[in-house]
């Protein structure tokens, strides 16, 4: 364009062009080419790589970032964190703006309960926004984003804690840290699908329930970790931050660079893909592209049943140890009076009961995410889902009958078989996506499906915990405050019941055209079919997924494992008590 200029005025003079020096163009240039390894194109396996690499690097995530499960170990510390030995209550005319910036008054629970929340909120959102952006990228980078997020955000809460400010424990763990969970948690499910084909469930089982099982291994590490820092003017909250965060750092970043992806058109040996009898198959051999997915049935039906059975689920978790004592109260002493006419050393007695009935349904929310999603490779996902919703109603329907019956075990088992379905649904529900919508961007659906986690996240400790204040306040016994809420709970898995008899296949008109995937491809710097034909024709892939070296892959479970056996021993030990 040229420049205007007015003849009655002098010339004005050009500025100079900017131009960086040479050197340090080179600089940055080479800058910018250090982090290349990060990109996805960098990651794909070479001949000699295992697949059961991949696994114990998304549980060296997943057990990280898991912890969030087990925050609540932090809140009664605290909420004295100024008092040390007792709190300091804030005045009656203070504010809830003023308590979030005051330095002077510890804070109520109920504040620091907001974390728990944003968690899970920021959990779903973020893995909504950034699913699309994690297909491109790869799942090494975004591990190494989640592994900055949150633990900067732990980092970030220890200055809050330092500092006594709330607002910088939701910025740095609830909203940061809420980005971390979310890519953290979808980093390696679309690669592990890729991995296994053959056993999709059995993949995303493994990992997720790192996720449930992240609790087991920080809880106790967190309680140590503030008995070793804890003095008489602090409670040890602050320096268990910073060093959970540099731990988890260090495992996050080795999960994160133990990610490879698999070559286009690899499979496993010997496998060959399932032939789609009818057009009415479950699996489907085509692809969806993620912008797609919020106009098409078939998405939303699978929203309803993942967030109405984790609706359900979580409910009972936010009650599990209440609903015990006051449903049974001295019958879990072997005395036959209610909750509210034991003593104080009675009270405390069942309180130890029911911590190990927590830990004794936190392993079978565990252990469920991987057996049912295993199971879930040869019933199908709709048959597993619709046992969910089926048997779930059952026992959901039976908590009322077994709690007037006075049937400990009865009660105990119910509840433990529910949350091992709950668990079971978070693991099985990718793989679900995979057979709908494909594989090519399952990742970023599955992102955009977890706002249902979110929701449900708030919908299930509403109706459980409003529906228990409601009938105390109509007089109603402790023993059976709960009855009621079961009653709501099982209503919502015959919705979530129905939603899953309703999905069918994918119509054709929502899958990507050829033109269209290899355009993704590329995108996602995948090589095209055609490329990828070439490449599997040479042989070089056969190398690919098996064989390696069988003590490195050992040390790699073991990394993963011995701390997980470790929190699971502990665990034991604790809900040992429910069986003397």
């Amino acid at each position: 364009m040229e420049r205007f200029h007015d003849p009655f005025l002098p010339a004005l003079p050009r500025p100079p062009s900017f131009v960086l020096p040479t050197h340090i163009t080179h600089k940055i240039s080479g800058g910018i080419m250090a982090f290349d390894f990060l990109n996805k194109e960098h990651t794909v396996a070479k001949p000699g790589f295992n697949r059961w690499l991949v696994p114990p690097a998304a549980l060296a995530i997943h057990l990280c970032i898991g912890m969030a499960y087990g925050f609540s170990v932090f809140w009664l510390p605290l909420s004295k964190a100024l008092g040390v030995t007792a709190p300091i209550a804030c005045g009656a005319d203070v504010g809830f703006f003023a308590q979030v910036f005051s330095s002077s008054c510890d804070w109520k629970i109920s504040m620091l309960g907001w974390m728990y929340t944003m968690f899970f909120v920021l959990l779903g959102i973020s893995a909504a926004l950034w699913g699309g952006w994690l297909e491109h990228a790869g799942p090494r980078k975004a591990g190494v984003v989640a592994a900055i997020c949150w633990c900067g955000g732990l980092l970030i809460s220890a200055l809050g804690v330092k500092t006594h400010q709330i607002w910088l424990m939701w910025l740095g763990s609830g909203v940061i840290g809420g980005v971390g969970l979310g890519l953290g948690y979808i980093s390696p499910v679309s690669t592990l699908i890729k991995w296994f084909p053959d056993r999709r469930g059995m993949a995303t089982g493994m990992a997720i329930m790192g996720f449930g099982g992240g609790a087991l291994v920080g809880t106790p590490l967190a309680d140590a970790a503030m008995k070793k820092f804890a003095t008489p003017t602090s409670v040890g909250v602050w320096e268990t931050f910073v060093v959970m965060a540099v731990i988890y750092f260090v495992f996050m970043m080795a999960g994160a660079f133990g990610y490879r992806v698999p070559p286009t058109g690899w499979k496993p040996a010997g496998w060959t893909p399932p032939v789609a009898k009818s057009s009415a198959t479950m699996i489907t051999q085509n692809h969806v592209h993620v912008s797609k997915v919020w106009g098409i049935p078939q998405f939303w039906l699978v929203w309803l049943v993942l967030c109405l059975n984790v609706s359900a689920g979580i409910g009972v978790i936010g009650i599990a140890s209440p609903m015990l004592q006051e449903v049974f109260g001295g019958k879990l002493l072997g005395v036959n009076i209610g909750f509210n006419d034991l003593s104080v050393e009675q009270k405390t007695a069942i309180a130890a009961l029911a911590a190990g009935f927590t830990g004794l349904i936190s392993l079978f929310n565990i252990g469920g995410r991987f057996a049912w999603a295993s199971c879930s490779d040869f019933f199908g996902r709709k048959m597993t889902y619709a046992i969910f919703f089926v048997l779930g109603f059952v026992l959901y329907v039976s908590l009322p009958w077994s709690a007037k019956a006075g049937n400990i075990p009865l009660f105990v088992g119910a509840v433990c078989i529910i949350l091992s379905m709950y668990g079971g649904g978070f693991a099985t529900v990718p793989a679900y996506l995979a057979d709908l919508f494909g594989t090519q961007m399952v990742g970023a659906i599955h992102g955009r499906l977890l706002t249902a986690w979110a929701t449900a996240g708030i919908l299930g400790p509403v109706v459980v915990n409003y529906m228990r204040e409601y009938q105390l306040a109509q007089g109603m016994p402790k023993n059976e405050v709960y009855n009621t809420t079961m009653y709501i709970l099982a209503g919502m898995l015959i919705l979530g019941l129905i939603c899953n008899l309703l999905i069918r296949p994918v119509a054709a008109k929502h899958f990507m055209t050829p033109e269209e995937l290899a355009h993704e491809k590329k995108l996602a710097h995948e090589k095209s079919a055609a490329d990828a034909a070439v490449t599997a024709g040479s042989g070089d892939m056969s190398q690919i997924g098996s064989g390696g070296n069988p003590v490195f892959i050992g040390l790699a479970w073991a990394a993963v494992g011995i701390p997980l056996i470790w929190g699971i021993t502990l665990v034991l030990q604790k809900s040992a008590v429910l069986f003397r």
